[in-house]
């Protein structure tokens, strides 16, 4: 499922946001795939998405977003596929989300440092 829609290696400030989601069990992680893909697909043709990826790093199933601006983030974040994987979250998921404002998409090991230095638990 890795993307990139449009090279970011160095634009005015952008929002970043990042996601390390791991599932609370097998039939969770069924139905944590059967959300995150929609939400995926969703971002990539968001309004205002610069940058959308997704690897596993360690437990976690992590994202990294990259959005024109914070205010598009929060629109993608509460329509849609993404809105109805949030209701279901903390029932399949646990782990750590942040976001920040850069000139850069940081690297995968970069977004890991963050999200276990910076990232809210949820």
């Amino acid at each position: 499922m890795e993307t990139q829609r449009t090279p970011c290696l160095k634009r005015n400030k952008m929002y970043i946001s990042l996601t390390g989601l791991k599932p609370k069990g097998f039939f969770a992680y069924l139905r944590f795939w059967l959300l995150a893909i929609p939400s995926f697909r969703q971002a990539q043709t968001a309004e205002g998405n610069l940058h959308c990826d997704v690897k596993k790093m360690h437990e976690y199933q992590c994202t990294i977003t990259a959005w024109e601006s914070r205010e598009l983030m929060l629109a993608y974040l509460r329509s849609g596929a993404h809105l109805k994987a949030m209701k279901a979250f903390k029932q399949i998921a646990t782990g750590p989300t942040y976001g920040y404002e850069s000139e850069t998409v940081p690297t995968w090991e970069e977004a890991y440092a963050l999200l276990t230095e910076k990232g809210k638990m949820h």
